[in-house]
């Protein structure tokens, strides 16, 4: 959607997806840097833009796109109407900036399937219980086409990007990343997750939730790309699929902090209530009746996280805290890796090899995370990539 040939090159597809006798409704996103354009315009305005209207703004991108997207699949011929959030029944809660889909009022969208209209939704939007506009955060396009997928029971969600699917790691870093034809939606939440960019966890989450499978496939051909769905047992044959990386880190250490009852929950409930989302958490073992703490956030919340930490010093006893945001987070994931002993040791071979120090690990039964310097970070997944055999689709 970032130019006009683009718009009319998606038009003709979306047109042959009608024409082989689907009902089609597609959720676009804003054009091309849109929505960065307006973020700028806004900073030229104000440091401390309120979030209401913010939305207000950043949900006219995805307008714009809708109308030209709708008047050029009409130009060749065939019924359509574009419709924003608001117009489509899509409400939210109330926290703007990062709304949650609460619900889907499918009464619109099924009258105009029926008659005969392919239909184009502004993605990234709803409104909340005031009828006030929300926006969804990042992925939030993703999100609305699973959500609308999932009200109206679709067969598949088809999910159309830059690539040709999802890769055993960022093709950008390592040439003989590979396509993956499928993969577990467990698999994909967790790739997604830790930084991999071609879903957003939470389109994921709800494809998993309502059992929609979905179809990752590039917008500039017609190949086969990967899908996602659940997978038997019996099919996982990767004990590792993917390496994934995450720059947009940061680590925060708490040194001393009292070892008693309702510590961790006061930190991490105050956390949560400034909408800071915590990532690996990390408790030493205790001594003197103190221990450390630490955990990660993403890099645009560690100000905050921060400034909420030094608040409550004197409630967690804590003697000091130290920050880091020159750290990113490499991981391996593979449901095959809950059956296959000594997986997470590999990796610490691999990584020590390079003298790649570990500054944090997080374990679960399908993927192993570490904390290493950031600008160990492409070194670390080339490396992975290679000791797992991932272009081979065998374990070393």
């Amino acid at each position: 959607m970032a130019d006009a040939e683009r718009i009319r090159r998606v038009a003709r597809r979306v047109a042959d997806a009608r024409a082989e006798g689907n009902g089609v409704i597609v959720v676009v996103s804003a054009m091309g840097d849109t929505t960065d354009d307006l973020i700028h315009l806004v900073k030229e305005i104000t440091d401390n833009p309120p979030e209401r209207e913010m939305d207000v703004i950043l949900s006219t991108g995805e307008q714009v796109s809708i109308a030209l997207l709708a008047m050029a699949v009409k130009e060749l011929g065939v019924p359509v109407i574009s419709l924003t959030g608001a117009q489509v029944g899509i409400v939210t809660d109330n926290v703007h900036t990062k709304a949650r889909i609460l619900n889907v009022d499918t009464a619109r969208l099924r009258k105009e399937l029926d008659g005969g209209n392919i239909v184009i939704v502004a993605g990234f939007q709803g409104v909340n219980d005031c009828n006030d506009i929300t926006t969804l955060g990042r992925g939030g396009s993703d999100t609305t086409a699973v959500a609308l997928a999932a009200a109206l029971k679709a067969d598949l969600c088809e999910i159309y990007t830059d690539v040709d699917g999802v890769y055993t790691t960022d093709p950008r870093v390592v040439d003989e990343a590979r396509k993956l034809d499928m993969v577990s939606y467990d698999e994909m939440l967790e790739l997604a997750n830790l930084g991999a960019v071609v879903l957003h966890p939470r389109s994921v989450e709800l494809a998993m939730q309502y059992g929609i499978p979905l179809h990752v496939r590039s917008s500039f051909n017609y190949n086969l790309g990967t899908i996602v769905k659940e997978v038997d047992s019996m099919e996982r044959s990767l004990v590792v699929t993917g390496v994934a990386y995450d720059l947009d880190v940061a680590k925060i250490g708490l040194y001393d902090v009292f070892d008693k009852p309702g510590i961790a929950y006061k930190l991490f409930k105050s956390l949560a209530d400034e909408k800071i989302n915590v990532d690996m958490i990390i408790q030493s073992a205790t001594r003197d009746e103190r221990n450390d703490i630490s955990f990660t956030c993403s890099r645009g919340d560690l100000k905050k996280a921060l400034a909420v930490v030094q608040g409550l010093l004197p409630e967690i006893g804590a003697n000091g805290v130290t920050s880091n945001d020159s750290v990113a987070k490499v991981s391996i994931v593979g449901a095959g890796m809950v059956s296959n002993p000594g997986v997470a040791a590999l990796m610490f071979e691999a990584l020590a090899g390079e003298g790649i120090n570990l500054e944090m690990i997080s374990t679960s039964e399908i993927k192993t995370s570490c904390i290493i310097k950031a600008d160990q970070a492409e070194k670390a997944v080339r490396t992975l990539h290679k000791k797992f055999n991932l272009a081979k689709n065998i374990i070393s």
